[in-house]
């Protein structure tokens, strides 16, 4: 099992024999004797690392499976389960705190700003909520859930990469079929945004032509970009860090509720596997959240500042920007290392639900339903 996979031990070591490893080093010798093999999404799982070893069930504690050849597993009668949804409110909130840092940098009131969500699964579905919550204007595109439910609510990306003020990225990394994502947004798409247009990736870092995007900034023919996944991670192009406006190691689904839904999720597929009852339950072990109180005065200033200041108080994506930054000054063959072990040694974040808001003087209604929108919970209203 991957060792970065939060109570791995205490969840799976009463259901067998559990041997911890980094990700990145799994290799077919040392599954030679295991049984079930629990990944995340640094560990490409396919016939090379499979082929000859007893291997009968794999899992990731991951929503996306494009590290993961499934074709392979069926063929080879490998059952297999993915964490999907798991951490999707965690890339919710990363978003939400990503609009509301750039909104105070830039000086630009989010309200009535239009953006554009692709792919509309668990985490777009989430994202377009929260973004709706703060009074912009949603559209979304997700042409295979068009195809599925035939709902008018779903827009063409071609009708919309020229209207938006934000293009956030949602869909899973597919190569083929009716529609791949593999550079999806490519040089082409990126000359139809608007100049004063931002563009968000935090679902693959293939589903943006890196080098296209780059070049794009580099002439000013975007207003700018937030990051969190890139092209060949863990060596990322040092010099599209240096572009964007926020830029982050992976981590925009690395909420510490996040993760443990994910290891909680593959613990009862494992379970079912195995046809053994669950007996282990994360939400008697979770540690207090740091922030679980919070005082806000209305009065002191306008409603956007008011609600980036609650998300910061909770989650500082400034703060994992800078972080990332730091590797700018490592030696380029050391950057890689840098961006694992950011990854490996995230501080605890915890989800907005965690915290209890109160107010010092008396709070508008408005106010009231964005904190409770965006996920925070307020003191005499639960």
């Amino acid at each position: 099992a991957d060792e970065n996979i939060p109570y791995v031990r205490e969840a799976f070591e009463p259901l067998g024999r559990t041997e911890l490893v980094p990700g990145r080093s799994m290799t077919s010798a040392l599954l030679k004797d295991a049984d079930v093999l629990l990944v995340r999404s640094v560990t490409r799982v396919n016939e090379a690392l499979l082929g000859g070893t007893r291997v009968k069930f794999v899992a990731t504690a991951t929503i996306g499976t494009d590290h993961v050849d499934e074709d392979y597993l069926k063929k080879a009668g490998i059952a297999f389960s993915n964490a999907a949804g798991s951490n999707s409110n965690s890339v919710a909130e990363y978003i939400t705190a990503a609009l509301l840092t750039l909104a105070d940098r830039k000086g630009f009131h989010i309200a009535g700003k239009t953006i554009g969500v692709v792919g509309v699964g668990n985490v777009g579905s989430k994202v377009a909520h929260k973004c709706s919550v703060l009074g912009m204007n949603v559209l979304k595109n997700d042409p295979p859930l068009k195809t599925l439910i035939g709902s008018s609510d779903y827009v063409d990306l071609d009708e919309v990469i020229g209207d938006v003020d934000f293009l956030t990225l949602h869909t899973p990394l597919t190569l083929s079929g009716e529609c791949p994502t593999h550079h999806l947004i490519n040089e082409a798409m990126l000359r139809r945004l608007k100049p004063t247009a931002f563009l968000f990736n935090s679902s693959r870092g293939s589903v943006v032509d890196g080098g296209a995007l780059k070049q794009a900034l580099k002439e000013k023919r975007l207003a700018g970009a937030v990051l969190d996944v890139w092209e060949n991670e863990p060596n990322i192009d040092p010099e599209l860090l240096s572009l964007v406006d926020l830029a982050s190691p992976h981590i925009a689904g690395y909420s510490f509720d996040g993760k443990v839904n994910g290891t909680e999720m593959i613990y009862q597929a494992l379970c079912r596997f195995l046809g053994v009852e669950p007996t282990w339950n994360p939400k008697t072990i979770m540690p207090a959240p740091p922030v679980p109180l919070m005082t806000i005065d209305p009065a002191e200033t306008d409603e956007q500042t008011l609600l980036r200041r609650a998300v910061v108080k909770v989650y500082d994506l400034e703060a994992d920007d800078r972080r990332l930054r730091e590797l700018l000054a490592e030696p380029t063959d050391r950057q890689g290392k840098f961006f694992d072990q950011l990854r490996k040694h995230y501080p605890i974040r915890r989800e907005f639900y965690n915290t209890k808001i109160e107010f010092s003087s008396p709070a508008g209604e408005s106010l009231k339903r964005k904190l409770t929108g965006l996920g925070f919970q307020i003191v005499g209203e639960e």
